[in-house]
């Protein structure tokens, strides 16, 4: 008696046991894929949860998510709320991309958005979008509840910039 060597994959084709590496390759594949789905519906169900704790009432919210990029449906109040809910799921991490699919009971204009850079604070972006670095308290009260104090801003964070009333 000895050792004899047999090629491992024609095994599983004439009598149908064990798995090819193609086959393991695809379980392994779709066990990802799952894993991944999971993480992705439990990260927008936080979102959802967040969403509600601050206040934001949208709705029939729906937030999906697929790679870096969150799906938001529903319907949202007024603009605010749609712009904070965009804000809210697009400030978190690994999301690159918000497709804005809700919908605004009561129209109004739409806020413009400001990544905040290295360096800046609320009355230098202010001064940027206002030409006035005394209008920061507008910036802030427009980002309320996800900004706690005015001098907590950091890189990468987008910011509502509300159209002031002349």
């Amino acid at each position: 008696m000895g050792l004899f060597s047999f090629i491992k994959n024609a095994g599983a084709k004439v009598f149908g046991i064990g798995k090819t590496e193609e086959e393991e390759a695809a379980e392994a594949a779709a066990v990802a894929e799952e894993k991944i789905a999971m993480e992705n519906a439990k990260a927008a169900s936080n979102m959802a949860e967040t969403i509600s704790d601050l206040g934001l009432d949208v709705d029939d919210l729906d937030i999906s998510i697929d790679g870096d990029v969150a799906v938001v449906a529903g319907s949202a109040h007024d603009q605010a709320t749609k712009e904070k809910v965009i804000l809210v799921v697009g400030n978190s991490t690994g999301i690159a991309t918000v497709d804005d699919r809700l919908t605004v009971e009561n129209p109004e204009p739409e806020a413009r958005f400001y990544t905040v850079e290295k360096g800046d604070s609320l009355s230098k972006i202010s001064k940027a979008m206002y030409g006035d670095p005394m209008k920061y308290p507008q910036i802030f009260e427009a980002n309320k509840p996800m900004l706690k104090d005015v001098d907590l801003i950091y890189p990468g964070q987008v910011l509502r910039i509300p159209h002031l009333e002349k």
